[in-house]
This record gives structure tokens, sequence and C-alpha cells, in this order.
């Protein structure tokens, strides 16, 4: 692969190159990872600077009906829009199904609109390991808004909110105990909660569905990076597309408002500095993973841990402690 062609490819906007780019980054073979982080180099000397909104819910809560409806009416206003959506791979295969863009029919037919589903590969927290670089890629590639689509398994997926502008919960009407559908920690990194589904029999349940997290959102602490009133819960229909315009209104105030602030250059600074920590904990497993004799002390001691003579906490510390004089 010509590292310099495919940049200029990714710089001219080519979805082909683009595809290419992000299986290069997801690649987990050496010598492709020395490539993908030249290109990023590359591409770095002429960044974008795309809107990256996050997107969480539980399954069933039509996230992608919503990013097919959504992303639609932003190609219509002009935007190029590319989704980034993150499927739960086996944990015994490690396969995905990767049917987001069949779930996307029309959105993915748009010419100013580009889709990738990626596997999550075992990582945890709702994204896949490589989703930030493909990010930067698909801002390199002229995109000026980016949505990232969450696995969808909970209150876990938060890490999506430390590579994105704004995070979006999505919520269905009538679940029963709705405010058990998200616990605490997802609920405070949310910047809106959208209560989708609000049509048919459906929008009355949705309303108060709303009116509870609306209420719930008041009692928590008002954070200095929002202006008053956020954050938000709206009512919206996906498939009656009703509610899109509004809450597309409401994220551009927080985003507007953010920026002017100077938030958003500090938050992106943030997670510069988070993904950094984060990509150094990686490699440091990485190279206790490849390495035969830390992996066969390890061994040994998980026997004398297994036969019960040595604790948990005294095996871990002796093995950090080994590492220690290792390094």
């Amino acid at each position: 692969m010509d590292i310099d062609d495919i940049a200029n490819r990714i710089r001219k906007g080519e979805r082909r190159a683009l595809a290419r780019a992000i299986t290069l980054v997801e690649s987990g073979r050496e010598d492709h990872r020395q490539k993908a982080q030249e290109l990023l180099e590359r591409l770095a000397a002429t960044p974008g600077y795309a809107l990256r909104i996050g997107l969480s819910g539980t399954p069933g809560v039509g996230k992608s009906t919503f990013i097919e409806a959504f992303g639609t009416m932003l190609t219509g206003q002009g935007h190029k829009v590319a989704v980034l959506a993150v499927d739960p791979s086996s944990a015994r295969s490690g396969g995905s199904i990767l049917g987001d863009k069949t779930r996307m029919e029309h959105l993915s037919r748009d010419p100013n609109a580009f889709i990738r589903p990626s596997p999550s590969q075992s990582a945890l927290g709702g994204v896949a390991r490589r989703t930030r670089e493909a990010v930067s890629l698909c801002e390199a590639a002229g995109f000026d808004i980016v949505l990232i689509e969450t696995v969808g398994v909970g209150q876990s997926e938060t890490m999506v909110a430390e590579m994105t502008d704004l995070f979006i919960l999505l919520m269905a009407p009538g679940g029963g105990d709705e405010l058990q559908g998200v616990k605490r920690g997802i609920m405070e990194m949310a910047d809106m909660i959208l209560v989708n589904k609000a049509d048919g029999d459906l929008k009355p349940a949705a309303e108060r569905t709303r009116a509870d997290y609306a209420g719930a959102l008041r009692l928590l602490r008002h954070r200095p990076q929002d202006p008053e009133g956020f954050p938000k819960a709206v009512c919206v229909s996906a498939v009656e597309k009703a509610g899109l315009t509004d809450a597309w209104a409401e994220m551009q105030a927080l985003a507007d408002w953010r920026r002017e602030q100077g938030h958003l250059d500090r938050r992106r600074a943030e997670q510069a500095r988070y993904w950094f920590a984060e990509e150094v904990r990686r490699g440091l497993l990485a190279r206790l993973e490849h390495d035969p004799e830390m992996q066969a002390r390890m061994r040994d001691m998980g026997e004398q841990v297994a036969r019960g003579d040595l604790t948990v906490a005294r095996a871990t510390s002796d093995m950090l402690n080994v590492l220690g004089a290792a390094s």
C-alpha cells in the first residue's frame, strides 16, 4: 500500500480509499500497525474538524432506524455524514454480523454518507479498539459529522464519551421502570436523552418517559461545560421523522456554546491525553502476552493460585514486582 497515494485519495474524499484505510488501522498485524501510524501522521498535517456524536442505548431502542432517519435529514441539509457502527463480536468465534448497512438501506446509498460497521473484537466500553482512529480518517476525508453507534449493551458503554463531542442516549418508552434502564454512571455522561418511538399508541408513554428522565437529569449536578437547561430529554420518532429537527437544533446549540466557551477544545485535549494513557496500557498488556518468560511465570503463579498456595492478591503483587524489575 502506497501511504502517500492513499492519503491523497482520502483527502479527496474517495470512499474506497477511506474503507481500505479503516481496514488498515483495525488490523492487528505489526506491519499494518506501522503503516497505519504512518498514514495517520500524514493526514494529521491537514486535520479535519467534524462534530463527533456518540449514540448509545439498549438493544431494540431503534438506534439504526434513528441514525438512518437522522443521517438522511443531515445530508439533506448539505452535511457529509460518516457512520461508524460497532457490532458485538462473538465470545466463542470472534465473528460479528456487521449488518448495519442492511438496516440503513437508504442512508447507505446516499452519496454524502459513509457507513462503516466494525466488530468490537472483545473491546469493552461499547466501541471498537480503533474507532478513534477511524474518526480521524473520516474527518480527513471531509466528513463534517461523524456518528458513532455503540454496541448497545447497557450502562457500561461510557468509553464513547471519551472520543466524541456530544454523547446522546436513546431510550424507548413503556419499558416498565424506565429509570432502571440506565444507571447514574451513563446518565451523568449523557448530553441529551432522546426518547425514541414517540409515535402511535406509544406517544403518551414516550412523553411520560421523557418527563421522568427530565426530572432525573435535574437532580444531577449541573456541569460547568453545559449551558443552562442541559442535559435535557427530548421525544423523537425515527419512523415518522418527528422531532429530529428540534433534536438537531438542540445538539447544535450545545456544541456551539461549548465551542465558544472553549470547552470543546479543552475536552479534545483531555481526550487525547486519555487515549495516550490507554494506548500505553494496551501496549504493556500486549508485551506481557507476547513475552514467553512472563507467560511462563503467569502460568506458574496461576497454578499456585488454583491450588490455594497463593492468594490472588499476593500473586498479583508478586507479578507486578517482577514486571517492575524487568522494566
